[in-house]
């Protein structure tokens, strides 16, 4: 599946704020192509805004419970599930592929656990720190309707890039 910036759904779209389905296992085969395109949009998306690490599938109207990381090497996360998180929270300025020129100030906890499904249905369990805990926060919010926009600080915590 190619996908291109232009299919990317941008702020105010009503199925940014969907909560997505789970994916189920027979379902994998099929969705590999989404991966695939979606591990190349973040390169596209990378090459032009010098920013992106990952997306949410619904960021491209599928809504399903599917992540797609791409820092090294694409890793698909299915139907992934923060749990353990840190009282200790870090606060940052948040972007994101649906409104790629908006940074949002916010909280993220500093350290999170995350069980999902890898490609092979197998159970995977990671523990995340710092950066790599925050991003996997917004995107999973991406999963439960929620914007890095409604987790704003307040009414000034927003600003153009």
């Amino acid at each position: 599946m190619n996908l291109e910036l232009s299919d990317i759904v941008l702020l105010g779209d009503p199925r940014l704020y969907e909560t997505c389905a789970p994916v189920q296992r027979e379902e994998i085969e099929s969705l590999l192509p989404l991966v695939d395109g979606l591990a190349g949009l973040i390169l596209k998306f990378r090459a032009r805004y010098g920013a992106g690490r990952a997306i949410a599938a619904p960021q491209v109207g599928v809504m399903k419970r599917l992540v797609v990381m791409n820092i090294d090497k694409p890793i698909a996360l299915f139907n992934p599930v923060l749990f353990d998180c840190s009282t200790e929270m870090m606060e940052l300025w948040d972007d994101c592929m649906s409104f790629p020129n908006l940074l949002v100030r916010l909280q993220r906890h500093r350290s999170c656990k995350m069980r999902f499904r890898d490609l092979n249905w197998q159970e995977q369990v990671w523990d995340l720190q710092d950066d790599l805990s925050e991003l996997l926060q917004h995107e999973i919010d991406h999963l439960d309707g929620i914007l890095a926009t409604m987790r704003a600080l307040d009414d000034q915590s927003l600003r153009w890039r």
